[in-house]
């Protein structure tokens, strides 16, 4: 069970945070937050530690991440876990990563199941390894009647070939008579994205210090409030989230009005 949030050791800093909480609660909250998490590779080279222990302690952020976001009332977290792109990176490397799904799911899955959390995944599913796929596949099926927080990993997935491919499949659909060039518009081409199950997100996070996109949710993050931090994805705490939180709440979203 997902006890409340132990932020820090201290009880004096601990209280802070969870008055923290408290308040934040009482403001709305973003309903879906995307989070490009960066900086595994650096962290573990700072500490002249192989890149895969950055991986590692990543898997156990994503943890923290999704308890406090369960807390908070988000409806959804869309983790860029791995790019159509990464497949570049060094061999053990990847192969490391794809056996994270393994662990991660092994281990919470349960507290997943018992907290209403929903698992789902979106990502080129052919290219990914039978284990991988197993392991996310079992916690889609086994979360799939859960109602609360949707966990969603974008994993194997670049935003241009997703928009590329909505667009044959728009043009196919159009000449096979499905679908009248009159009755495309935004609504509709978003239907044929692999998001076309969520609100497009209200809050993009990024750590590490660099300040793009890379090649992520390009469609869906037009009107998203963007926060950066130099802060990298293994020292990423839950003062950080809702450092990110505030700062949302803070803003004023008019998408182009005044």
């Amino acid at each position: 069970m997902f006890n409340k949030i132990r932020l820090w050791k201290n009880k004096n800093n601990s209280s802070t945070l969870r008055d923290k909480i408290e308040k934040i609660k009482k403001l709305p909250v973003p309903e879906h937050v995307a989070i490009i998490m960066d900086g595994n590779g650096r962290w573990a080279k700072k500490r002249a530690l192989p890149r895969i222990a950055g991986h590692h302690e990543g898997m156990k952020v994503v943890r923290k991440t999704t308890k406090l976001a369960n807390e908070l009332g988000l409806k959804a977290i869309t983790l860029y876990a791995f790019s159509t792109e990464n497949w570049k990176r060094p061999k053990n490397e990847v192969d490391y990563i794809m056996k994270l799904p393994d662990e991660f799911l092994g281990t919470f899955l349960p507290e997943l199941i018992e907290e209403n959390v929903q698992v789902k995944m979106m990502g080129y599913k052919s290219q990914l390894p039978v284990h991988t796929l197993s392991a996310i596949e079992k916690a889609i099926e086994e979360t799939k009647n859960n109602d609360g927080l949707v966990l969603n990993f974008a994993l194997n997935y670049g935003s241009r070939a997703e928009i590329l491919d909505a667009v044959k499949q728009v043009v196919n659909d159009c000449n096979s008579g499905k679908l009248l060039e009159d009755q495309l518009d935004e609504k509709v081409f978003s239907s044929y994205l692999m998001t076309t199950e969520f609100t497009d997100p209200d809050l993009l996070i990024r750590t590490s210090g660099e300040i793009r996109l890379s090649n992520f949710m390009l469609w869906q993050l037009a009107y998203s409030e963007l926060w950066f931090t130099d802060v990298l994805w293994p020292d990423f705490n839950e003062e950080h989230l809702l450092e990110a939180v505030e700062a949302f709440q803070k803003r004023q979203r008019r998408f182009g009005g005044v």
